[in-house]
């Protein structure tokens, strides 16, 4: 007989999963639940605004992809992002390779951490060749959408959250072509129907765009992109706005402007959303945060990244109630970049916290609410 469900875990799984857990708690059965359930039940949405970006796609090895997920609950944030390549997972059209993202989802919901999964990165099979794989022809949307309808399927237990590609507002993410919104709200259509027929209670998020004040084929305004998207009727497509904020030099309560780029400029893009009678939905913010490298002209002190990190979290839980999350970026890379990316982390690849990551955990208590959405906080 296998290990019963404890009634901790009963709370953690939530209220769609109470009755089959019950059962193998009574049965003392945990066996049987594991296989109605191979990849868990994902969690009540977390009290805690604490997120982080992960960055398991190229992590081979097991134990560290569970080690990383260990140490992201001990610092108390129960939001993951995590990148799920298409590319990776389906390498031949109709060829699915599901051994790292099966690894991934079910440790992750194991942990109790929600998983936001963004979907993008274009097989070779789908795109002309030499070509890159941000690059998605158009003729090719019905199969990014069967793509992305299989992988909600498989995880329709444990996974809500489905991010619909990357900062399309760039013309590096959509593959070296002019930025087109009405392109990119034909593919998120497309991606929000075939989930929604296969996982009813799926909440779509658009993909989070690039903060910039560019007005040309290179780069479009998030603030304009977005505009426009509401403009084609995309309110209907998604059910929360996914938001990129980083405050780069300027500490988090310097004011939002529409011609400067810092961490507040999350509150711009939330009058976007409330202009367009859209403030009901919440709003995720996927990637944020501070660098401390001493040789990037966008970094900033290591002290001034801690200090700022934990206003930034203070901000978003006390002052704006409609974010969900804030996932800063990057939790930890598998191996060095040897670059200011590697300023970005909280870990080393060796797993030994900096202290950035020991002022986060010191605090967690902190970014945690009544209620999902609440702005007051436990005491």
């Amino acid at each position: 007989m296998g290990r019963g469900v404890s009634r901790r875990e009963l709370v953690r799984i939530g209220m769609g999963g109470l009755a089959a857990a019950s059962s193998a708690l009574l049965t003392g059965d945990r066996s049987l639940f594991e296989a109605q359930h191979p990849f868990g039940i994902s969690p009540p949405d977390p009290r805690t605004v604490l997120g982080v970006h992960t960055r398991l796609t190229d992590e081979v090895e097991p134990w560290k992809i569970e080690r990383t997920l260990d140490m992201i609950r001990q610092m108390g944030a129960r939001w993951i992002v995590e990148l799920f390549p298409w590319a990776y997972i389906e390498p031949h059209q109709g060829v699915f390779d599901w051994d790292h993202p099966d690894l991934v989802v079910r440790n992750a919901v194991a942990r109790g951490l929600e998983v936001i999964a963004r979907l993008d990165f274009v097989p070779a099979w789908a795109r002309p060749a030499g070509t890159t794989p941000r690059l998605l022809p158009r003729e090719r949307f019905p199969d990014y959408a069967n793509f992305v309808a299989a992988f909600a399927h498989r995880y329709r237990e444990a996974v809500r959250y489905f991010i619909i590609w990357n900062e399309p507002n760039t013309s590096f993410e959509w593959g070296f072509r002019p930025v087109s919104v009405p392109s990119y709200v034909e593919l998120l259509a497309a991606a929000a129907a075939s989930i929604r027929a296969v996982h009813p209670s799926a909440r779509i998020l658009p993909a989070g765009l690039a903060p910039t004040i560019d007005r040309s084929d290179l780069a479009l305004e998030d603030r304009l992109f977005l505009q426009q998207m509401y403009d084609l009727g995309a309110a209907r497509y998604f059910d929360a706005l996914c938001v990129h904020a980083y405050g780069w030099k300027f500490p988090p309560d310097d004011p939002p402007r529409a011609d400067r780029l810092n961490f507040r400029r999350v509150e711009l893009l939330r009058e976007v959303m409330e202009k367009n009678g859209d403030a009901a939905k919440p709003v995720l913010v996927t990637e944020a945060g501070w660098n401390d490298s001493p040789r990037w002209t966008k970094a900033v002190r290591p002290a001034q990244r801690i200090a700022y990190t934990l206003e930034a979290l203070r901000l978003a839980t006390a002052s704006w109630p409609w974010v969900r999350a804030l996932c800063l970026w990057v939790f930890r890379l598998p191996t060095l970049a040897h670059d200011y990316n590697d300023y970005f982390t909280f870990v080393d690849t060796n797993f030994r916290p900096k202290p950035i990551y020991t002022a986060v955990a010191a605090h967690a208590g902190e970014w945690v609410r009544t209620a999902p959405g609440s702005a007051s906080r436990l005491p």
